[in-house]
């Protein structure tokens, strides 16, 4: 059956829960530094204030049958909400609008990793967030240990900026 791409709604969010819970122990299997900062990281803590916060959101799903297999979720937020008290990502003085678009949360089950499917996801969430006009500068931040996605990101021509507390992040930048 072929993979078919859906968009969610910001009040239908609840069927990520699972993937988006997935997606932090995912991270968490991965890091080398600082795991035990994804403790407190799940859907409730990380998805519903991403998109209560941000001024626009976009959620694609892939879906086999009814069974959703990866999202991408993507926001364009003031350039100010990636500053608080867990860190700041990104020197705000370097962006020059008022706001930023962010790749924030991207996951493919195991199992349906390597087919394409990562491909049309980020193509969907670019060619969204790239339908700003206002929007110049577009931010992706990866979880150490995640070296297959921090490849993916910059085979899709994003550069890596710099890194954040003490390298538990890489922070990507359009170029």
């Amino acid at each position: 059956m072929p993979i078919l791409y859906e968009e969610v709604s910001e009040d239908n969010i609840s069927c990520l829960k699972d993937l988006v819970n997935e997606l932090m122990a995912y991270q968490k299997s991965k890091a080398a530094i600082h795991p035990e900062f994804f403790d407190n990281m799940n859907f409730e803590t990380r998805m519903i204030p991403s998109v209560n916060n941000a001024k626009y959101n976009y959620i694609v799903v892939a879906k086999d049958d009814d069974e959703i297999v990866g999202y991408v979720y993507s926001n364009i937020s003031s350039k100010e909400m990636y500053s608080n008290d867990f860190a700041t990502f990104f020197d705000l003085d370097s962006v020059y609008n008022a706001d930023v678009g962010c790749l924030s949360q991207f996951y493919i089950k195991e199992g349906y990793r390597s087919l394409g499917i990562g491909s049309v996801l980020f193509e969907k969430s670019k060619d969204w967030l790239c339908s700003f006009p206002s929007i110049e500068d577009l931010f992706i931040f990866v979880s150490n240990g995640n070296d297959e996605a921090l490849k993916f990101y910059q085979g899709k021509s994003f550069k890596i900026s710099h890194q954040i507390l003490d390298g538990f992040i890489t922070v990507l930048r359009n170029t």
